[in-house]
């Protein structure tokens, strides 16, 4: 891992190939290697809460394509937002567990 102050990285973030990760800490960047992250598990709820949000994302995608239900969710939708955050963020609401 390399940190640096020099302007040059000011402005730049990101990972390069999958094999550089550069990151920024305040003033500070960050180079670092890129995780391998295939030997980390994720937890029960982990993988219960990425399956609701695969099911939210499928849920305000078909409400975006199908032109009736957008009209109706246009209605409901403060000024500003999206039809499709509107949709997620409702059936995450409806759906959660807890």
């Amino acid at each position: 891992m390399a940190k640096t102050t020099d302007p040059l990285f000011k402005q730049v973030k990101g990972t390069i190939g999958k094999q550089i990760v550069i990151k920024q800490y305040g003033d500070t960047t960050v180079i670092s290697k890129h995780p391998d992250m295939s030997r980390v598990k994720p937890s029960k709820l982990q993988q219960n809460g990425r399956k609701l949000f695969a099911e939210a994302v499928a849920y305000a995608r078909a409400v975006n394509r199908n032109p009736e239900q957008k009209a109706t969710y246009i209605q409901k939708v403060p000024c500003g937002q999206s039809v499709y955050h509107y949709a997620l963020k409702e059936y995450l609401e409806k759906n959660r567990e807890g």
